[in-house]
């Protein structure tokens, strides 16, 4: 049996909104089982909650936003993935603006904080989703698909026409350790012509060496260089965990994503949710133990125009 978890203690941190540039509080609190993640904008009247799930999501562009007809919070996806990584269930996030702080850029710092302030076990068990069939989108040469495996796998792969990059693919099966050591010291990376354009449209204001990876045409800017050869790709990989958070339960199969992002991400599990036959919830022990079904069933194959 696996039990759902939260924090034994709050915890609080505060930097700068990579998106606004403007100083970023939040305290990450101890919450009780079923609970699942909720942001809450404390910074505005009546502290509006919203819940961290799919169906919240409002915008996937440059961030995972997450939001209500009361408010919004930017930037949750690497806050989202520390949490996910660790396996914490349950928090109360208490956001004092609109962004949550971009730190360095990765989900090194949020992990560090979560395991200070301790991880408690709650009476309650851990649900699953339990793939049933294959599922698949695509968009042009960009695609997520999943299988039906015993255990959750990812498997991610970009390919970006840059000489620090090019292909690079990375399968991880996450653990809390492996996830801590290998994925949250990841940072998120950008090209500095794309940096200035954002910027002189008002938008990644708090972006610096200091938050991200920042490339031009022939090498990385960042004086202290990579920390992974493939660092690209593990941040990839570090995003996607914290998008899947928005299921509200770990998803059971090997996923195998191609050429991906935060809209990409979001529409999988829309699609996924929406396809109720390729699924069911599952708690390990207290239904039958997964079997494969043969033969097994072609995936389901959409289409999408994204942005």
């Amino acid at each position: 049996m696996q039990f759902q978890q939260t924090l034994k203690r709050p915890i609080a941190c505060q930097g700068i909104g990579i998106h606004g540039g403007r100083p970023a509080h939040v305290i990450i609190k101890p919450a009780p089982a079923n609970s699942g993640i909720l942001f809450v904008r404390t910074d505005l009247p009546g502290s509006p909650v919203i819940p961290a799930r799919s169906s919240r999501v409002v915008d996937s562009s440059l961030a995972t936003t997450l939001g209500n007809d009361q408010a919004y919070v930017s930037t949750v996806e690497h806050l989202l993935a520390a949490l996910a990584g660790l396996q914490i269930d349950n928090a109360r996030i208490e956001v004092a603006g609109p962004e949550v702080p971009i730190l360095d850029g990765s989900a090194g710092p949020f992990a560090a904080l979560l395991q200070k302030a301790g991880i408690k076990t709650l009476r309650w068990p851990r649900a699953f989703f339990l793939l049933q069939r294959p599922l698949e989108i695509i968009d042009g040469d960009k695609y997520i698909r999943v299988e039906p495996a015993p255990a959750i796998k990812f498997t991610y792969s970009i390919d970006f026409p840059h000489p620090k990059i090019g292909c690079q693919k990375l399968t991880f099966v996450p653990r809390a350790k492996a996830f801590c050591r290998e994925i949250a010291p990841a940072r998120t990376f950008g090209f500095l012509h794309e940096v200035q354009r954002l910027q002189a449209n008002g938008l990644a204001l708090g972006g610096s060496l200091e938050n991200a990876i920042v490339l031009d045409t022939t090498g990385v800017l960042n004086p202290e260089g990579l920390r992974f050869p493939d660092e690209f790709v593990r941040h990839k990989m570090l995003d996607l965990i914290g998008d899947l958070a928005l299921l509200g339960w770990p998803l059971v199969g090997h996923l195998q994503v191609h050429k991906g992002s935060h809209a990409l991400h979001q529409k999988f599990m829309e699609t996924l949710l929406q396809q109720q036959d390729a699924w069911r919830l599952w708690i390990p022990e207290t239904q039958p133990a997964w079997r494969p079904t043969l033969p097994v069933p072609q995936p389901l194959r959409l289409r999408t125009a994204m942005a």
